[in-house]
């Protein structure tokens, strides 16, 4: 039978005091959390907290990978200046380079389009619909069936809730498919570019500081959201008016000092907190390494492609900046890993639960049959991943991605609309074509052919090679050739694809549309695999969650779903740490530590005009009464995770003290295994943000838009 729990409140509101720091609580938790919140020293009333429609909650936004928040009632927004990095690098060129020098629009006017695949999700309604998704289903089924019958479920309930165009709903699983919730929000399509700081502000010590403390660097940036003049969503048009945001945060420059409270809100990407030790092990010796000398030699590669050419540099400055960031996350768990062995911790947890799973229920021959089955099912898993990664590795292309994408796209619109692949729906044609469309800024021929043809040749030193895919790749030479044999590198006639039926690309002389067609029964047989491990996944780790949550309950420990992305809310105190033994960190750095820190040669060149407002110490309003500086960065105990970026950090009152932006290196391991002792988050404080716009950019339009309370 599939058994499944839905948490009640008596499991959330067991003490949590050891555990005050660690949680990533969905909203609709809060009210069962009101001692630790009251605790920690938040004075807003936890029913508040949990109401999506009240202030701060209705401020808090996501911009599709990072989170953020309006600021202004005309839709000012807030978030990191590596969140709007793409918006920035799509504007920028070799001769107008906002990436190096920054950009300020002293005018409504003046703001530019931050891209058309950006967007603005605004969360107003979370709905429990586990039972429309998951009755009925059972072990008889195998486990695509299982798969497909959860996904027709799931884009019938999105149907449903999307008949208002306005809004973007979607459906995904917590505890591991234990539970799912309907999440609606209005999704913003115009949106754009107000005000970023230089590179050199807003990306000062570059992937060196990446992860690091102490750390230096202002990363915010404002971007606007538009609507049309009816106040509903509309495509980017000129005669667009900018959102009137229902609330916004009141920012707060009175400043912070060690042991403040803090609370956090955003949506945090993914965690793994409630994997199995050989789920750990598998990251740790063989999918994080390959991913990581994935990400090295790709980044060389572009290097070494786009080195002497400054346009070429520009067009891929995200590209290398998004690879290295997710290197050096990656790399930092491998380091986490070693450092702290999670696995063996995680074995003697996982030992406890098992023998308490078989002598506590009532049916010890079950409890070990389910275990048997979790363990099975979870080596397909990983097994499946590496041939899923080795075709990545022999694809590394974005014009065969893009090839791939039309094509499939091509067979789904042979079905009915609910019939079709999530991803290929007619809700889901703006965002192809906007990734289509935003090769414009981000390809280069020449790079691209570098890609493949390295991909390839890295691709015959994996170990593990899906079936059937060795046979028809093509060589080191034909690889270079499809470059001259392709007409997808005009955005015009790439875009014309959208439009085609399955014949006309059975017909076509097109090299990389031909690559596609050819490729695609191997990529539909791992997506099928795929299909039958996830619905087997469906079935089996419901059950084990289930008894985790029992398990833990009888112990009195805090009950939360690793991060999906979801609307979540997270609380602490600013304070220092110990990274190891005889070292301790503060928790504020000052603008004193970027003259320590500037050297005059990337990443470490401040702009002149900053070091000159420094040296003559035009401190102002923002000066720190303790530190007798400006504070740059803080540090503090909230549970953070990719995701997290651009998330507002808030006072006791729910003011806008400052935005996350990253955590410690030795924080990093956290997505699996919360450490107290050493799990820091680290924010940039918004007594630097106000001053470099005050002092350096000269940013007055945007200050006098926001409502900021000054220190007394």
């Amino acid at each position: 039978m599939f058994k499944r729990l839905v948490l009640s409140t008596a499991i959330l509101g067991l003490s949590v005091q050891a555990y005050a720091d660690e949680g990533q609580w969905q909203p609709y938790q809060l009210p069962q959390l009101k001692a630790e919140l009251k605790k920690v020293g938040i004075t807003i009333p936890a029913e508040k907290l949990a109401d999506l429609s009240k202030h701060p909650m209705s401020a808090i936004v996501s911009t599709g990978g990072c989170s953020a928040s309006f600021v202004s009632p005309d839709g000012l927004i807030v978030t990191n200046h590596h969140c709007a990095y793409d918006a920035i690098q799509r504007n920028s060129s070799a001769k107008k380079n906002y990436i190096n020098d920054g950009f300020l629009a002293k005018s409504r006017a003046e703001e530019l389009p931050a891209g058309a695949s950006v967007r603005v999700y605004i969360t107003d309604k979370v709905e429990n619909v586990t039972a429309e998704v998951t009755t009925g289903l059972s072990d008889k089924m195998s486990g695509r069936e299982r798969r497909e019958m959860i996904q027709s479920r799931i884009k019938k309930i999105i149907a449903d809730c999307e008949q208002d165009k306005a809004y973007r709903c979607s459906v995904p699983s917590f505890h591991r498919g234990l539970e799912y919730y309907r999440i609606r929000q209005m999704m913003i399509r115009d949106v754009r570019l107000v005000y970023a700081p230089a590179d050199m502000i807003g990306n000062y010590g570059g992937d060196i500081d990446n992860f690091e403390w102490p750390r230096h660097t202002g990363d915010f940036s404002f971007l606007r959201a538009y609507v049309g003049k009816d106040g509903r969503p509309a495509d980017p048009s000129p005669d667009n008016v900018p959102y009137k945001s229902k609330d916004f945060l009141v920012v707060s420059a009175e400043g912070l000092k060690n042991g403040d409270p803090i609370l956090l809100a955003g949506y945090p990407g993914r965690t793994s907190r409630y994997k199995l030790p050989s789920e750990i092990r598998f990251a740790r010796d063989t999918d994080y390494p390959l991913r990581a000398a994935e990400m090295l030699a790709d980044i060389a590669t572009i290097e070494a492609a786009t080195k002497g050419n400054a346009d070429d540099e520009v067009r891929y400055a995200s590209v290398v900046k998004g690879i290295n960031n997710r290197l050096k996350k990656t790399q930092g768990l491998i380091d986490g890993f070693a450092r702290k062995d999670i696995a063996a911790i995680k074995d003697a947890q996982d030992a406890e639960f098992r023998n308490w799973l078989i002598s506590s229920g009532k049916n010890s021959a079950e409890a070990k049959s389910l275990l048997a089955k979790l363990d099975a099912v979870i080596a397909e898993d990983m097994a499946l991943s590496q041939e899923e990664l080795a075709y990545a590795v022999a694809t590394n292309s974005d014009l065969f991605a893009s090839a791939r994408s039309l094509y499939r796209l091509a067979l789904e619109k042979e079905k009915p609309n609910a019939q079709r692949e999530g991803g290929y729906q007619e809700r889901d044609i703006a965002f192809i074509k906007g990734r289509l469309t935003r090769l414009e800024q981000s390809f280069v021929t020449k790079v691209d052919r570098a890609r493949l043809t390295a991909g390839l040749t890295r691709y015959v030193k994996l170990a593990v090679h899906p079936s059937g895919l060795d046979a028809l790749l093509p060589s080191i030479d034909a690889a270079t050739a499809l470059y001259d044999k392709t007409q997808l590198t005009d955005t015009a006639k790439r875009l014309a694809w959208m439009d085609k039926d399955k014949a006309a690309f059975a017909q076509s002389d097109d090299a990389f549309i031909q690559l596609a067609v050819k490729l695609h029964d191997v990529g539909m047989s791992l997506e099928n695999r795929r299909k039958e491990v996830d619905g087997n996944l469906d079935f089996i780790i419901p059950q084990y969650m289930q008894a985790v949550i029992n398990w833990k309950k009888s112990q009195g420990k805090p009950v939360y779903p690793d991060a999906n992305s979801t609307l979540r809310v997270t609380f602490g105190n600013v304070g220092s740490y110990s990274p190891r033994d005889g070292v301790t960190k503060g928790p504020f750095t000052t603008v004193e530590g970027i003259v320590e820190k500037h050297t005059g040669k990337d990443p470490f060149i401040a702009p002149a005009p900053l070091l000159q407002a420094i040296k003559e110490k035009r401190y102002g309003v923002f000066k720190d009464k303790v530190l007798g500086t400006v504070p740059v960065d803080f540090l503090s105990s909230a549970d953070t995770t990719g995701g997290n970026s651009g998330s507002a950090v808030m006072n006791k009152r729910g003011e806008l003290i400052g935005l996350n932006f990253d955590s410690t290196y030795e924080s990093i391991t956290k997505d699996w295994y919360f450490d107290t002792a050493i799990t820091k988050a680290i924010h940039v404080d918004i007594r630097y943000m106000l001053w470099i716009m005050k002092e350096v950019d000269h940013a007055d339009n945007v200050l006098k838009e926001m409502t900021i309370k000054y220190p007394k």
